[in-house]
């Protein structure tokens, strides 16, 4: 099955994840790249996103695999007619066949900015360094069988914390994107929970790249 890579940005981030399926379901369609359906009693279009994004996150790695019906049609021009055809802030940046098996995808890259209205203390990148250099930082999670308490530190890979432009803070950092799977605004509700005075005023989440458990780009 062949499969795109693509980007959510700017006004598109607040896209929920079942309307951007709606959104490139409709894309094929005006694009002239009708797509083939699943069998049974509600047959869907056969498009499906390898990890849903929250509402408000951007991408530059989103995955998406698709089967097209009718005539062959390259890459290339489907890539070329679905720009032509998707909404402001998404945008398809390769379109490729024989991907790696999707449980295979392990490691997320992503950023963490958290902003602050008011003035920080010299030493908070520090504080938030030491934080996430504990052994153990217990949060709550939602599940299907109600809220559990995890330990977020085991699925955190690496972190970079560095202070950015105008009273933000920066998490730069690798995490467990599946089995299992850390949420980053997890991150900044670590911060707020066991540094209180570094309660971040907002923060955002950019995701930069997946990996497989090897390290590699995955694709």
């Amino acid at each position: 099955m062949p499969r795109l890579l693509f980007e959510k940005r700017g006004r598109a981030v607040w896209i929920s994840h079942l309307d951007l399926m709606r959104v490139f379901q409709r894309s094929f369609k005006r694009a002239g790249l009708p797509l083939t359906h699943t069998h049974g009693f509600n047959p869907r279009p056969s498009v499906s996103i390898a990890l849903p994004l929250s509402v408000g996150i951007e991408s530059r790695c989103e995955l998406l695999d698709f089967d097209l019906d009718g005539d062959p049609v390259t890459n290339d021009d489907v890539l070329m007619r679905l720009n032509d055809a998707l909404t402001e802030g998404i945008r398809v940046l390769s379109v490729y066949d024989d991907g790696q098996k999707i449980k295979h995808l392990t490691i997320l890259h992503c950023k963490v900015t958290m902003e602050y209205d008011r003035q920080l203390p010299s030493a908070a990148a520090e504080q938030v360094t030491e934080l996430f250099h504990r052994s153990e930082i217990i949060l709550p999670k939602k599940t299907k069988s109600g809220i559990q308490e995890q330990n977020i530190i085991p699925m955190i890979q690496e972190m970079n914390v560095s202070r950015g432009e105008e009273n933000s803070i920066i998490l730069d950092c690798r995490i467990c994107c599946q089995n299992p799977t850390l949420n980053p605004m997890q991150l900044p509700l670590a911060v707020t929970t066991f540094l209180p005075d570094l309660k971040p005023d907002f923060s955002r989440c950019e995701r930069i790249e997946v990996y497989d458990s090897q390290g590699h780009v995955f694709r």
